[in-house]
């Protein structure tokens, strides 16, 4: 059984998107520099329809539902995406540390899916030289690479540093 730890409405992991993030907890990948090693416990509340369905009622203006994690059980990450967009009428999305997308995992449930292990060396989806994708999963289950979306660029052309905006 899927739990999650927390949530909240972010408007960066997924882009043009109002998205509600529902970090999962039970992460069975131990990437160094993890910015949540909480998340690898069995901790938090049982992921359900129906949790999903409260807490994205409790947002009007949500445009999408992510669902952070939940390697330990694709097949059950996959349902719950089905859920969502079925269910609950919103994109769903998936962000995953593995570095291939599970067999288990349906494509036609997602609208985005991310994958790919925390490398400090190659940094976040933000920076350039990541290993991390992020994929936009069209009709007909092919994925697009959307990954340079998220980058943000410098305000000005000449700007030494975005820091800013970091």
């Amino acid at each position: 059984m899927l739990k999650f730890y927390n949530f909240d409405i972010v408007f960066q992991e997924i882009p043009d998107e109002t998205t509600l993030a529902v970090n999962i907890t039970g992460c069975p990948f131990r990437c160094e520099g993890c910015h949540s090693p909480h998340l690898r416990e069995d901790i938090g509340e049982p992921l359900t329809e129906e949790a999903l369905r409260v807490l994205s009622g409790r947002y009007a203006g949500i445009t999408c539902v992510a669902l952070m994690g939940g390697d330990a059980d694709p097949a059950a990450v996959s349902a719950l995406g089905g859920f969502i967009r079925q269910g609950l009428g919103l994109k769903s999305a998936w962000y995953s540390g593995a570095e291939e997308i599970p067999e288990a995992i349906d494509r036609s449930h997602f609208d985005f899916i991310k994958i790919g292990p925390y490398r400090a060396e190659a940094g976040g989806l933000k920076d350039p030289h990541t290993n991390q994708r992020l994929y936009a999963v069209r009709s007909d289950g092919t994925l697009e690479d959307i990954t340079d979306r998220i980058r943000r660029k410098a305000p000005f052309p000449d700007a030494e540093s975005s820091s800013i905006f970091e």
